[in-house]
């Protein structure tokens, strides 16, 4: 465990140092609200950071509220979805989300884990990401990136994305928590593939 976990620190330091400084925004970072926030990392699954910002736009210029987004019709939101992957699926999570949001959460985007994934369409990723944003608080939001780096390079050894975010937390130090998904995924996004020396490489090069 002492190994994986100074292995872990010192892979981290590599990649923040190539990777802290890019400007590149990411589908769930920026959004001036939680509920946004939360409305933009469910449809994100699956769907490349640029092409979701985009039609996140789109959608909040024309629900510029929690109310409006769940007061929405179903087929003016697909519509607005056609770019997305699983457009049929996450219009009807954003409105089922939003309803209940408003209906069982007093309109506040709840600050607990437990609570976050009763939404629909939100699993452990989307939750601990609107923890990070949202609440500035410690979480390891952990996606395809994340699940494929940490176990490429021996950090863990795990067959889904949740059991990867537990083995994460015994040997990443907590102030490294909220930073790993924005670090990983931007690392993720440079290097594709399974080679381990590709990876390391993009740091050394």
């Amino acid at each position: 465990m002492m190994d994986r976990k100074k292995l872990f620190i010192e892979i981290f330091k590599k990649a923040e140092k190539k990777y802290d400084k890019s400007i590149k925004r990411l589908a769930g970072e920026g959004w001036n609200s939680p509920w946004k926030t939360l409305i933009v990392t469910i449809m994100s699954a699956q769907s490349r950071d640029e092409v979701t910002i985009r039609i996140a736009n789109e959608l909040f210029s024309r629900y510029d509220s929690l109310d409006e987004l769940a007061n929405a019709r179903y087929e003016d939101v697909i519509v607005i979805f056609s770019g997305l992957n699983y457009n049929k699926t996450k219009a009807k999570h954003v409105i089922a989300a939003a309803q209940m949001i408003i209906a069982d959460f007093n309109s506040n985007i709840p600050d607990k884990i437990e609570d976050l994934v009763k939404l629909p369409g939100v699993g452990r990723k989307t939750a601990n990401l609107v923890l990070t944003e949202c609440y500035d608080k410690d979480s390891i939001t952990v996606d395809t990136h994340v699940h494929r780096i940490a176990n490429v390079l021996g950090l863990v050894k795990t067959k889904t994305p949740g059991q990867t975010e537990m083995e994460l937390m015994k040997i990443a130090p907590r102030q490294y928590w909220s930073k790993i998904n924005r670090i990983f995924v931007l690392w993720g996004k440079d290097v594709y593939g399974r080679d381990s020396k590709k990876l390391l490489e993009k740091l050394n090069g």
